[in-house]
């Protein structure tokens, strides 16, 4: 028992309070937002709004730029979403439905990631974090990550693969970098991660759309 409250609470140990009650809250809001996501309900928008903005606030705290960077860009990918998915038509139904990717969809994905990537690198640059070994994995994960957060504005089911894949990269980076509860986090959320992918996948099959 000594050991595992070790492991999860010695990494804090330099930390301010109010920093591990933010990164606490973050953990609960972000466990809130995907399994709302989960139940494709819009409530997935406002709870992943009030995580992104406290660790925003906590990633330029620990200078961590790459994490900060993903962060703002979910900030505002959550308001995109939050727009897209409370459109209704006429008979008051959701205007974007679940759908699979289209070609379309394929080719922007890839710009997308070409550019996250590019531009995280970049900023690693700027601030000498290429020092740090985990940095050009962490170039990655914000590709995968920054395609699953479009995707799951779009309604695409697979934005669920593109956060699982960064979610299970992402772990062990978090647990290195002294972010304990956050790795847990992640962990939970490739968890429901797969749920949600199976969920989504009934609907879309249910839909007449089988993959």
């Amino acid at each position: 028992m000594a050991e595992l409250y070790d492991l999860i609470f010695a990494p804090y140990e330099g930390y301010s309070t109010i920093n591990i009650v933010l990164e606490a809250l973050a953990v609960i809001f972000g466990i809130f937002s995907v399994v709302y996501s989960k139940k494709n309900n819009v409530l997935v928008y406002p709870t992943g709004l009030a995580g992104t903005v406290l660790y925003i606030y906590l990633a330029w705290e620990w200078q961590l730029y790459g994490d900060m960077i993903i962060n703002v860009y979910y900030f505002y990918m959550s308001i995109y979403g939050w727009y897209i998915w409370s459109r209704k038509d006429n008979r008051q139904e959701d205007l974007v439905k679940i759908t699979a990717m289209q070609h379309t969809d394929k080719i922007k994905c890839m710009s997308i990631f070409a550019l996250s990537v590019t531009g995280v690198s970049l900023v690693y640059i700027y601030f000498n974090k290429f020092t740090h070994w985990w940095a050009s994995v962490d170039t990655i994960v914000t590709g995968l990550l920054f395609v699953g957060m479009w995707l799951m504005a779009r309604r695409k089911i697979e934005n669920w693969l593109f956060l699982i894949a960064g979610n299970i990269i992402a772990i062990p980076l978090f647990f290195l970098k002294g972010l304990i509860l956050t790795s847990i986090l992640y962990i939970v959320l490739t968890i429901i991660a797969v749920f949600g992918y199976k969920a989504w996948k009934r609907i879309v099959q249910k839909e007449g759309q089988l993959l």
